[in-house]
């Protein structure tokens, strides 16, 4: 595919996508991801849903208020008439937004997209050094935050950067300026191939990454898992965990609902009780969420109104077994569990209603192929382990091509991660490639352990590691947070050992178990394993 002519005057990201040989492949084996070689995807999310009838209903929902496709088209295009005549952004420009999920986090989105900008959603829990690098690396200029988190940004000391603060009672706050502004903005003609958002990985090494996704790349992942495994329609209301600077969560809170003209729920603190009761309360029908969080669901899940939720998806990390059957026996759901990256931009392999098979993550997702490789990027008979490769619409290019063999090799996406393909087409995690644990000769995935370990009725939470050893070369380590209450005896961890021997193969056993009160997670959710490695 030929790289079509830019509409940017910055020309950054044209001039930092890694080098073209470097790509994956890219397919577009569906008819709905024939895009024109001019697209914008916020008016295609955006401008589309108010001039096709559904101006009038609702699109951004919270606590204290509703606001229409109207309402929002109205204010994006006020942000950009202030990004633009207030803060001279131009085409091309990168935009770092900083606040939580709340409507107007999502109107400038929206606003920078629509004047042509690069949108760099940055998690709100990042400190200033953190800020800092983040702009560093996307050599930010402008930045649009929400006032509470102001003291950061401001602290980061980022040269040159021109900051709007938004929510606030300040002549110059962003929602003081748009009102003065027209309602009506001519959205920049981008090129589909455009770069228009950054997005960084959530630091699981603690090394974050940029990676480029352009404009047809926020269109391909509502037409691929959103329209063939959610398959959402303008009668539902999505509601999520993950901050929008997650890929996850911007494409379940803005990207899946608007491409539909359906609604959205936003919450700014999402606790797995405070998602319980708005589901409750404003009937969500697709809730997404983390792994862990549906887990701390599953005491109240019986006594909580649920009916309304039609669709529930797992994904950050893997969905234990254990967890899923857990829920299900709970309540009756069936999660949908689902692997994506940022690289990809979203969820690639899932299964969704009776193609669900408890334990597996399911099949490649409507646009993508998959298969399981070795080392030298064969691939490997059904029922052998071996890495995870994927092709589709969207791929994986880092910012300046930093590290795009690590991920990129022979035109496939490669993900890190260790599954099994069975001769049905359905794919089973095993590990992250660097979970392998290799213990006197055999090959142990940790995850499995700790799906065992989940399984006791007292473990609330289990991570396992491997742990230098001289006789063994690497033990398995476990890392237990137990349940509020429990009591495992004189000898807790022998306990769990045993319990651990009981349901898989001996040999599996954590040699080692570590109890803690926490377990090290990034603001997504995701457990950071390199830390728990670090102590070892």
């Amino acid at each position: 595919m030929q790289i079509s002519q830019s509409a940017h005057v910055d020309t950054f990201t044209r001039e930092n996508l890694p080098p073209r040989p470097t790509w994956p492949e890219f397919l577009f084996t569906l008819p709905e991801l024939n895009y024109p070689p001019s697209i914008n995807c916020a008016a295609e999310l955006l401008d589309r849903n108010a001039a096709g009838g559904a101006g009038a209903r609702s699109c951004l929902v919270t606590d204290a208020e509703t606001w229409t496709y109207s309402d929002l088209l109205a204010r994006s295009n006020q942000v950009a008439h202030v990004l633009v005549g207030e803060l001279g952004m131009v085409p091309g420009n990168r935009v770092l937004l900083r606040g939580p999920n709340n409507p107007w986090l999502v109107a400038g989105w929206f606003g920078v997209l629509k004047a042509g900008g690069v949108a760099v959603t940055t998690m709100p829990l990042l400190r200033a050094g953190e800020l800092r690098a983040v702009a560093e690396i996307a050599e930010v200029k402008l930045a649009v935050c929400d006032h509470r988190f102001a003291a950061d940004l401001q602290a980061a000391a980022i040269p040159g950067l021109a900051t709007v603060l938004y929510g606030g009672s300040a002549p110059d706050d962003l929602t003081e300026l748009a009102a003065s502004k027209p309602v009506e903005f001519g959205d920049v003609a981008t090129a589909a191939d455009d770069v228009c958002m950054l997005a960084f990985t959530s630091g699981t090494t603690g090394k974050p990454k940029a990676t480029m996704h352009f404009h047809r790349d926020v269109l391909a992942i509502a037409d691929t898992f959103s329209r063939h495994v959610l398959r959402p329609t303008r009668d539902d209301l999505f509601a999520g965990s993950p901050p929008l600077a997650f890929t996850f969560g911007l494409g379940q809170s803005v990207i899946f609902p608007m491409r539909v003209g359906a609604a959205t729920y936003l919450i700014e603190q999402p606790s797995p009780a405070a998602l319980l009761a708005a589901v409750e309360r404003h009937g969500i029908t697709v809730l997404a969420t983390a792994p862990t969080a549906y887990r701390a669901m599953i005491p109240d899940l019986g006594a909580a109104d649920i009916s309304s939720l039609r669709a529930c998806v797992s994904a950050g990390e893997t969905l234990p077994k254990a967890t899923w059957e857990a829920v299900h026996e709970a309540s009756g759901l069936r999660l949908i569990d689902g692997i994506g990256s940022t690289e990809m931009l979203h969820i690639f392999i899932a299964a969704s209603g009776d193609e669900i098979r408890p334990g597996s993550t399911g099949k490649a997702v409507a646009g993508y192929v998959a298969e399981v490789q070795d080392p030298d990027g064969r691939q490997v008979p059904d029922g052998e382990l071996g890495r995870l490769a994927v092709k589709g619409p969207t791929g994986c290019r880092y910012l300046r091509g930093d590290r795009q063999s690590t991920y990129v090799r022979d035109g496939w996406n490669i993900t890190g991660d260790v599954y099994v393909r069975d001769a049905g087409g359905y794919f089973t995690y095993q590990a992250r490639a660097d979970d392998m644990i290799i213990s006197s000769g055999y090959n142990i995935a940790g995850p499995e352990v700790e799906e065992a370990l989940l399984r006791h009725p007292g473990v609330a939470e289990a991570a396992v590691i491997g742990a230098p050893d001289e006789e063994r070369g690497m033990i398995v380590k476990a890392v237990v947070v137990l349940r509020d209450g429990t009591d495992l005896g004189a000898d807790p961890a022998k306990t769990l050992q045993d319990f651990v021997k009981s349901q898989i193969a001996p040999y599996k056993y954590p040699r080692a178990i570590e109890f803690a009160d926490a377990l090290p997670r990034t603001a997504t959710g995701k457990l950071q394993r390199f830390r728990l490695r670090e102590g070892s």
